[in-house]
């Protein structure tokens, strides 16, 4: 078997290994995925995503999300703005629908170079979360050391987000996989921790379920200004400060949620045979 062409992209930091799977099918099992992801041995990111035929007429090709841990996703706004920017650059239109297992997801790119995405809706039922139990989704009865009462909500995938007062204080690494794997979350959580800079702008850090630590994520940056919106301490337009970068977040009133930021390109080439055949 050759070895296999990818781009490695990302958004605001969030990195990616794109394959591309329309013409040329492939399974990888989550040993092979987490040597790919490996940042030492592999190529190294946050996500691998695969790009492959889509399944619905509307739609220009299906998104495909695994973590760094071989996990299966369902959501990844940073992800879904490369996939557009590499459809629209193949296609030479400025607009493309990726589908995703979350559904059809809209992407339009801006005359600065950004590139914007409708998220579709925010999903705040206890039910669609998912929860364990019935729970008021606005504070949830959840605690871990002093902090408290986070915020439930769906991007098509779990957020649990947390207000604090400095969050360059927060011990993330130490709290996050503690919410993640909490049994309130059956499918586990990612966890944002959001300190409120003015009411249109907030500053974010996040733990990824099934990755870590990233510099940014597009559906945790979505649920933090819906959680915040919802609690009467944001408009329902802001900006959202990550590690890496700026996310424009606009909680629309059909309740879908618009992101705006940019998609990079950082290099291209070629997965040996050896490498996506891992064990």
């Amino acid at each position: 078997m050759s070895g296999y062409p990818f781009v490695k992209m990302h958004g605001l930091g969030n990195d990616f290994v794109v394959l591309d799977a329309r013409t040329r099918a492939f399974a990888l099992e989550a040993p092979a995925i987490r040597a790919i992801a490996d940042r030492k041995t592999g190529v190294g990111c946050d996500q691998l995503i695969v790009i492959e035929p889509p399944r619905e007429a509307l739609a220009d090709a299906f998104m495909r999300i695994r973590n760094a841990d071989g996990s299966e996703v369902q959501a990844c706004g940073n992800a879904t703005r490369c996939v557009a920017s590499l459809l629209m650059e193949e296609s030479g239109e400025r607009h493309a629908v990726i589908q995703t297992v979350a559904g059809l997801l809209d992407a339009e790119a801006l005359p600065d170079g950004r590139i914007a995405v409708d998220m579709g809706p925010a999903r705040l039922d206890w039910r669609e979360i998912p929860l364990a139990k019935p729970q008021d989704t606005l504070r949830l009865d959840l605690s871990v050391g002093l902090l408290a009462a986070p915020v439930a909500v769906s991007m098509g995938n779990p957020h649990a987000v947390f207000f604090v007062d400095d969050v360059a204080a927060i011990p993330v690494e130490e709290v996050g996989p503690a919410v993640e794997k909490h049994p309130l979350f059956p499918e586990y959580t990612n966890v944002e921790f959001v300190q409120v800079l003015d009411r249109s702008r907030l500053r974010m850090r996040v733990w990824e379920r099934g990755t870590g630590v990233t510099r940014a994520c597009g559906s945790g940056a979505c649920a933090s200004l819906v959680a915040a919106a919802r609690r009467g301490l944001s408009e329902r337009s802001a900006d959202v400060v990550l590690d890496g970068g700026t996310l424009h977040i606009e909680w629309l009133p059909d309740g879908h949620v618009l992101m705006t930021g940019p998609a990079l390109v950082s290099f291209r080439g070629t997965l040996e045979p050896a490498l996506l055949a891992e064990a």
